[in-house]
């Protein structure tokens, strides 16, 4: 497969151990590791043996060494790398849910490189030599008028170079406050709407929909758990007719049923064609995967995106059911692991995804 390039901010992620909650962990002993949306993708990417770069701007100091060695160590391609002086690395912090108490992010992004990074910073000629695919999300955007501005400008010069371009809008309503005279919902939608006229994949939840786009599936309630899979095709039947250079949407449907206890699964809906995929599926129908125990959740977005993207580059292609049944699966496994990274290889993910879900001990 081609190299896929992806774009955005990475952040030391600071959590206690466990299920503790930061009163209890504070002061005391905190775990700390490295995440961000486009950076979960390339380690993902990277780790199911595909080639994957990315691009990000950091402080240069021992912190940032150690983020781009574990990066490499993974095997992504760090080159495209701007390393400066200016600004610091964000951060944010995660308590983790169980059962009825819902998990907690706090964000520390204010003034990270990334934000005061100006867009001819980046090297994109250098960056997209050899390489097939772009990928963004609307979490970059969100952090300030310059990073709107590179990561439009990025996706405009991928076009440029005939890749093709990916885009998980990623709503975030605690960012997007860098132009105060919008809500944070107007700014996503302004911001986004210019830089999904570049984008050939989309990948969008019912919150993303809603909030960017205003689009609202039918008989579906996120707080309440409660969604009609069904509806997700019309949702995005909707999202094609305002843009129509975009060929796929993809979503992922996650029921609450608690913090611990999620059903798990995906919808591919094909543009041209007009076809809606589902997976997992069970006898022909939609049957999602039933996560009971929940080590992480948080990523799992991220996991799924990778192993789309993935799929689409590889001879899965072909079959969008078998891309949809792959992407699936990987995020489905991502809830096993602790932390953002998906470490989880094509073999595992394909196993999953032929039906065997029983956990059996692999000697």
């Amino acid at each position: 497969m081609k190299k896929v390039v992806t774009f955005g901010e990475i952040m030391g992620r600071i959590s206690p151990a466990g299920f503790l909650r930061f009163r209890q962990a504070l002061p005391g002993t905190m775990t700390m590791s490295f995440a961000g949306a486009e950076a979960n993708v390339a380690a993902s990417i990277a780790y199911m043996g595909g080639s994957a770069s990315f691009v990000t701007s950091l402080p240069r100091n021992d912190i940032t060494d150690a983020c781009l060695a574990q990066l490499r160590a993974i095997g992504v391609d760090t080159s495209g790398v701007v390393v400066n002086n200016a600004g610091r690395l964000g951060l944010y912090y995660t308590e983790n849910g169980s059962n009825q108490r819902p998990s907690r992010v706090i964000y520390d992004r204010a003034y990270s490189a990334i934000s005061l990074t100006e867009p001819s910073q980046y090297d994109w000629e250098s960056v997209f030599e050899g390489a097939g695919w772009f990928h963004v999300t609307g979490i970059t955007p969100s952090l300030s008028k310059l990073a709107a501005e590179a990561a439009v400008y990025s996706v405009k010069k991928a076009k440029e170079k005939g890749l093709s371009v990916s885009c998980d809008l990623n709503f975030r309503s605690k960012l997007w406050r860098w132009d105060p005279s919008m809500s944070p919902a107007e700014l996503a939608r302004c911001t986004m709407e210019s830089l999904l006229a570049y984008v050939d994949v989309l990948i969008a939840n019912e919150e993303d929909a809603s909030s960017v786009l205003g689009i609202q599936p039918a008989n579906t309630d996120i707080n309440s758990g409660r969604i009609d899979a069904q509806e997700y095709k019309q949702t995005a039947a909707q999202i094609a007719g305002m843009f129509p250079n975009i060929t796929k949407i993809a979503t992922t449907l996650r029921q609450n049923i608690s913090a611990s206890h999620n059903n798990w699964g995906a919808m591919l809906y094909d543009c041209t064609e007009k076809d809606s995929y589902y997976a997992p599926l069970k006898d022909g129908r939609y049957s999602p995967y039933s996560i009971t125990h929940i080590v992480d959740r948080v990523g799992g977005g991220d996991s799924f995106a990778a192993a789309l993207i993935y799929a689409l580059n590889t001879e899965k292609a072909a079959d969008l059911q078998e891309v949809l049944d792959y992407a699936a699966a990987a995020s489905c496994l991502a809830h096993t692991i602790s932390g953002d990274y998906n470490f989880n290889t094509r073999e595992e993910i394909e196993t999953l995804a032929a039906g065997n879900a029983a956990g059996r001990v692999v000697r």
